[in-house]
């Protein structure tokens, strides 16, 4: 039997939850179904030894150092739950989910806890299905 690599992917980062601590994990287990749920195209793996999630479709060539396939990698330091979209800044956020003004381009979404999530998922998979509009498809 062979495991597509996608599905390798998903256990990787299933395992990764499931070392997180009870409340961390069920938070961002909540945030992880909210981001594939958006767009079947969204794959997801382990990067930056966090989970990441990135546009598995067709693209145009680009230099790998640009980050056009990452969409937002979580970022779980001391209990915090952070999303960084490298390229968020490409995205017109009317919600002001998006914070910071880094010169690389990278914005960032803030999660306290699950009460938090929930009450930021739509505009979180508002985010995201924006920013998979800008990726230049083949």
């Amino acid at each position: 039997m062979t495991i597509s690599k996608t599905a390798t992917n998903s256990n990787k980062v299933s395992a990764h939850i499931k070392r997180l601590e009870a409340p961390i994990a069920a938070t961002t287990q909540l945030i992880r179904q909210i981001i594939l749920s958006t767009d079947k195209e969204i794959g997801e793996q382990i990067k930056w030894n966090s989970p990441c999630f990135y546009y598995n479709g067709p693209m145009k060539s680009f230099d790998p150092k640009e980050y056009k396939r990452d969409i937002l990698v979580l970022n779980l330091h001391k209990g915090n739950i952070l999303l960084v979209f490298p390229t968020g800044a490409k995205v017109n956020d009317t919600s002001g989910l998006l914070e910071g003004s880094f010169p690389d381009g990278r914005r960032l979404v803030r999660f306290k806890d699950m009460d938090d999530v929930k009450a930021k998922q739509d505009s979180l998979k508002k985010i995201i299905a924006d920013w998979l509009k800008l990726v230049e498809r083949n």
